[in-house]
């Protein structure tokens, strides 16, 4: 039962970090993903078909976002440097 309400927990958290905005979105990807994945594989997540499919349809959510947000971010630095040598 404990692993369970980990994985609902988890699945829960999941859910709110994807109505976040970006940068703080990001940052709570990598903590979700420390919290819930470092040590343990998604395998040892135990959730119903449907909170399965629903876990599968975030993560490739923020997989992209992720990728995005990676663009994004190097973009501004990349802005942000041209800006310092100007000045």
């Amino acid at each position: 039962m404990e692993r369970r309400d980990r994985s609902i927990k988890a699945l829960e958290e999941l859910r709110y970090i994807d109505s976040l905005d970006s940068f703080e979105r990001a940052d709570a990807l990598v903590k979700w993903y420390n919290k819930y994945l470092l040590d343990n594989d998604i395998t040892s997540f135990d959730l119903e078909l449907e909170d399965l499919k629903i876990l599968q349809e975030l993560f490739h959510k923020n997989i992209e976002f992720l990728k995005n947000h990676k663009e994004t971010t190097r973009k501004e630095m990349v802005k942000n440097r041209k800006v310092k040598k100007f000045t």
